[in-house]
């Protein structure tokens, strides 16, 4: 992710900014894979009840996250896992989502949203026909994008990167 003053990065601290059951907790964000026993200590210090985990679309799918995500929910963590849309079925199989206090952050990229019309519209479908899903919801773009679940880019730069030392 091209984000300024994150190059090198791997750990920053702010307030969640994205509307999700997280909103305005204090926040740990995890770029890429860390050592877990550092992410604690850091959230610790920084105050953070909340780990952000695959920050600036760091997330690899093919990188274990279980030696992370799994204690940090048993230490009562809120977790967010933000990973790709196409690896929600490998999220589902991880367990993560049996806890109440994990988010799973599905990134559906879509750029170019405005220059889709007014009748643009997202299908959330199934991986075929009636395979896992009762049937298919249909939303149009325009309503999904209303001011409450918004988050501009600026309120990104409220974040604070955290010193390695």
């Amino acid at each position: 992710m091209n984000r300024d003053g994150h190059e090198n990065l791997t750990f920053f601290t702010g307030i969640e900014v994205e509307k999700t059951p997280a909103y305005q907790m204090r926040t740990l964000f995890v770029i890429g894979l860390q050592d877990i026993e550092e992410i604690i200590q850091i959230a610790e210090v920084e105050g953070c009840n909340h780990i952000y985990l695959g920050a600036n679309m760091s997330y690899d799918p093919d990188e274990a996250y279980d030696d992370i995500v799994f204690p940090l929910l048993n230490k009562n963590y809120w977790v967010t896992l933000d990973f790709d849309i196409r690896d929600v079925e490998w999220i589902l199989e991880s367990g993560y989502t049996e806890y109440r206090r994990f988010i799973p952050m599905i990134s559906a990229k879509l750029p170019y949203i405005d220059q889709l019309g007014y009748n643009a519209t997202l299908k959330l479908d199934d991986k075929d026909f009636d395979a896992t899903n009762p049937g298919v919801w249909c939303h149009r773009v325009h309503e999904l994008k209303s001011k409450e679940s918004f988050t501009n880019w600026d309120e990104y730069l409220k974040d604070k990167p955290h010193a390695i030392e």
